[in-house]
């Protein structure tokens, strides 16, 4: 059995930005067929900052944890800040995961990277 920090723990019962932007300047979906698990991200840039972001997240409790770590990492931050975001970033704000679920980590960055790559191709960037 898998034992969450109080930080997973809270994330995943009070996740927080979930939702989906309509009109999101970037978005970014991942998904890992091995454990079903599936993160769509939503951002808003300006000024070359995020200045909103939302998720979506079908998963286990740390892929909702992750997500929502995710999201509050991502506020406010500048594209290339958010672009050196790691899973250990994540992992370690959250206390910590348990090794069979530090790909749930991946899976949150990646998504926001995709949202990011996303956003600048549609601006040429």
């Amino acid at each position: 059995m898998a034992f969450y920090s109080k930080e997973v723990m809270d994330h995943f019962v009070n996740p927080r930005n979930v939702g989906e932007i309509k009109d999101a300047d970037g978005i970014g979906e991942v998904g890992n067929p091995v454990c079903g698990d599936m993160m769509t991200f939503y951002i808003k840039v300006s000024d070359n900052k995020i200045e909103s972001v939302k998720f979506k997240t079908f998963g286990c409790g740390a892929a909702i944890a992750v997500s929502s770590m995710v999201s509050e990492m991502a506020f406010g931050k500048t594209i290339e800040e958010v672009m050196v975001l790691a899973n250990a970033d994540v992992a370690k704000a959250l206390g910590g995961l348990p090794p069979n679920k530090m790909h749930c980590s991946n899976l949150g960055v990646d998504a926001l990277h995709k949202a990011v790559a996303n956003y600048k191709s549609k601006k040429k960037l």
